[in-house]
Order: C-alpha cells, then sequence, then structure tokens
C-alpha cells in the first residue's frame, strides 16, 4: 500500500491544451534563436517537447510542451491541480514564448509571404522563440554582449543555479548588498571564464544521446540536466584538445518533474537579484562587469522606476514611432547600447533593425562577400535585406539559422550539451586565412 502511494505521488500532473494557428510546428518555434539553447530551457530532441519551469504565484512549476496535430499539450508536473488565475499565468508565459498574438501571427503570414515562400527548406519559419518575461529577455541580452558563445551558456547556467539556491535559503550564496567580502567561506565560482571549443575531426551533425530517461512515468527526455557540477562542467570545458564531448553515463534518471526542478531551478526573478551585492554576483556566475548591469536593472524593477508592463504594452502595434520611445527608454539603462538594445527590440516584436556585431560581419563576408565595417554595415545591411521590410531581422536570421544547421546539422536534433560548438572557431572556413574579426561590439 505504502508503494503504491508512492507511485501515485511520482505521477501527477495536470494537462490542458491550446489551440495553435495554422501552419505551425513546435520544433521550428522554439529552435529558432539561440535563446532556446540557454538555461532553464531545455528541449528534447527525441520527444520534440520544450521543458522549463515556470512561475505561477505562489509557485513555480516545472512545465513541458509538445505538439498534438494542431494543439499544444501543456503538462504542468507534480500537481493535480491549478487554479483559473495560476492555468492563465502559465498560459501567457507559453504564449510569449511562441509568440502566440495577432501582431506576431501578422508578421509571420506577411514574413512568409515576402521571403520563406523562396525558401521552403529552411527550418526558420518567421517565428522566433523567446523568454517568459521580458526581464529574462533583457538579461539574456546582455549575456549575448561581448563573450564567446559556452560562456553564454554557462552565465545562463549559473543564474539557474543560483536561483535555486536562493530559493531554499543556502547561506553558501546569499550574499547582499551592503557584504563588503561578497563570497563565504569554501566559495567556489561554478562558472569560469571559458574558451571556444572546437570540433577538432568530431562531426556533429545528428549528434544527441541516446539514451532516454523518463519524467513523470510518461514523458521521455534524453539527459534533462545532470547534477548541476556536471552540467556546468559540460558547458564550459575550457581544454581545446581533441575530447569526449560528453559521457552518456552522466545521464541521471529523475522519478518525476519535482526532481528535475529541483536540480536546475528557474532564471531568476528580480526580486531575487536585486539586493545581491555585484561582486559576489560577479563571480559567482562569472558575469563579469554584467553582474553591475544586471543588478541595476533589477533594482529598477524592483522599485518600479523601470515598468516591464509599459514596455510590453507599447510593443504591441510594433509602430515606427513606439520603437523610438522603446529604444530612448532602453537608452537611459546602463548597459543597453545599440546591439543589446536592438535584441530586446527583437524580442518586443520590432524587426526592422538588425543588431550588429562580429557575428553580423562574419555571415556578411561568408555569405555574401562582403568585407564589411562598421561604417559600411548599415548600408550593406539595406542593400541586402531592405526588400523585406519591416522584416529585414527576420530576413537575416533566416540566412543565419540556416548557415549554422549547414555547418552543424538540424539545431532541433542536437544535444545541449553540443551548443558549446556554435561558435566562431567552429564557422570560419577552412580556406579563410584572415584573422576572424573581435567578438566586440557596441552593447
Amino acid at each position: 500500500m505504502e508503494e503504491s502511494q508512492k507511485h501515485l505521488q511520482r505521477n501527477k500532473w495536470f494537462d490542458f491544451d491550446m489551440e495553435l494557428p495554422s501552419p505551425f510546428q513546435l520544433e521550428q518555434a522554439v529552435c529558432s534563436h539561440g535563446l532556446f539553447m540557454m538555461p532553464p530551457n531545455h528541449w528534447d530532441p527525441l520527444s520534440k517537447t520544450l521543458i522549463r519551469p515556470l512561475r505561477s504565484s505562489p509557485s513555480s512549476f516545472l512545465v513541458s510542451l509538445s505538439q498534438h496535430s494542431q494543439s499544444l499539450a501543456v503538462r504542468v508536473h507534480a500537481t493535480h491541480a491549478l487554479s483559473p488565475q495560476q492555468q492563465n499565468h502559465i498560459t501567457a508565459q507559453v504564449s510569449r514564448m511562441l509568440r502566440f498574438s495577432e501582431a506576431e501571427e501578422k508578421a509571420v503570414r506577411e514574413f512568409r509571404s515576402l521571403h520563406v515562400v523562396d525558401h521552403p527548406n529552411r527550418s526558420f519559419s518567421g517565428r522566433v522563440f523567446r523568454s517568459p518575461t521580458l526581464f529574462e529577455d533583457m538579461v539574456k541580452c546582455i549575456l549575448l554582449c561581448n563573450c564567446q558563445w559556452p560562456r553564454t551558456l554557462s552565465m545562463a547556467q549559473a543564474l539557474c543555479e543560483l536561483q535555486l539556491e536562493l530559493q531554499n535559503g543556502s547561506p553558501c550564496t546569499i550574499a547582499v548588498s551592503g557584504n563588503s567580502k561578497g563570497e563565504s567561506e569554501g566559495f567556489i565560482p561554478k562558472t569560469p571564464a571559458s574558451k571556444e571549443t572546437r570540433r577538432n575531426k568530431v562531426s556533429t551533425k545528428g549528434m544527441f544521446c541516446k539514451k532516454k530517461l523518463e519524467l513523470d512515468g510518461n514523458l521521455q527526455i534524453d539527459h534533462v540536466v545532470a547534477s548541476s557540477s556536471t552540467a556546468t562542467t559540460l558547458l564550459t570545458t575550457d581544454n581545446g584538445d581533441s575530447e569526449e564531448l560528453r559521457s552518456h553515463d552522466s545521464c541521471h534518471e529523475f522519478s518525476n518533474g519535482n526532481e528535475y526542478f529541483s536540480r536546475t531551478g528557474n532564471f531568476p526573478s528580480p526580486s531575487e537579484l536585486a539586493n545581491l551585492d555585484e561582486s559576489f554576483l560577479a563571480k559567482r556566475c562569472g558575469l563579469g562587469y554584467r553582474a553591475g548591469y544586471i543588478i541595476e536593472l533589477a533594482r529598477a524593477i524592483v522599485e518600479g522606476k523601470i515598468q516591464l508592463g509599459q514596455l510590453e504594452e507599447l510593443s504591441k502595434d510594433a509602430s515606427l514611432s513606439n520603437y523610438k520611445q522603446l529604444d530612448d527608454q532602453l537608452k537611459q539603462i546602463r548597459g543597453y547600447g545599440p546591439f543589446t538594445r536592438a535584441n530586446v527590440l527583437m524580442c518586443l516584436g520590432y524587426y526592422h533593425v538588425i543588431p550588429t556585431d562580429s557575428e553580423t560581419v562574419r555571415h556578411l563576408k561568408q555569405v555574401h562577400s562582403r568585407y564589411t565595417t562598421s561604417k559600411t554595415i548599415e548600408r550593406e545591411l539595406e542593400e541586402i535585406y531592405g526588400k523585406y521590410e519591416p522584416y529585414q531581422f527576420l530576413a537575416f536570421w533566416s540566412e543565419v539559422w540556416d548557415f549554422y544547421e549547414t555547418r552543424f546539422g538540424k539545431l532541433n536534433e542536437m544535444h545541449s550539451s553540443d551548443y558549446k560548438l556554435i561558435t566562431a572557431c567552429n564557422m570560419r572556413s577552412t580556406t579563410n586565412k584572415r584573422k576572424r574579426p573581435s567578438r566586440k561590439c557596441q552593447c
């Protein structure tokens, strides 16, 4: 009897469906931007399921999303029931991630009529994945700036680990503003700055863990997240020599959603970051100078100086006048230079500006044979993508994503431990002897 009760406790969940627009493919909607690779998101290539925690006051829940025909199956783990308000909160976050709105549907249709019909074999369909909250998008856009992709991934992982520790009140990690030391006895930074990992003759096409795990006795996933130390090691390997890219034996079986959730944590909220000591956060999560920007942003939101709801409301019709207003407001936030602002505004549904950094330069050089400079890049982007106005970014990103998949294989089939391979050193042509451009940009 006792074992039976334990089994029932392990296998509790709450299911509901969401109607999907047509046409729609979940793997295209999720695996369409690097944000889907950043924790706490986890895409399972075997079951084509997105798994991550979502907040619904007063609780957080592990949620998995999978497509069944023209409906989206939403499973909320470790609970038998949700209040109508909680279900609405989760539905709103899912809708934001997958861009379910009239304005976004209009943008997808118009972009497809302009561009996608000419490239039917590309996986990018015009729907760009984003985070469940604007705050998470804004922080992750800072993490994209002036660093290599493996470090971006590991910084996001470390922030999720920190959130779990803060939630659990771990004395080893809580360091509030005003603590001059900013660290505790025995403190070890979990996310050191990492170098790019080279492929070294190891093909990344179609590489993903064949071993499947069970979540709630039903949903099967491949290596969701190992223990926090293992997951961080996979994301922050510094060794550029030939090495085993992942250990299949590192896959851990989780008996239910609670156990998975307990190992990964959620992305921290503004209130969880606002009172932290800057030096502590910088060292704990390997953020460097970004820690100050993130804490200032969190404090401004908590104090009401920045109203995220107002920013999202302004973006609903994606008009040019509202774009200028939003851009001016973002300029007032420390750390939000042109590149970071353009990424945030793309997350808000503005697609006429293409964020420019060394990756933009690389793409123009490799795909369009344009040896662009900071003085000529805007003109050259207009020459190539201006005909797709107001969806220049979507046209550009369709090419970029297609280039990635030509080089690395389908990204919706890639194992999460291989995401770190999508770096500049693995994209350069073997015949290209020119020095690669600097990663630095005007963030």
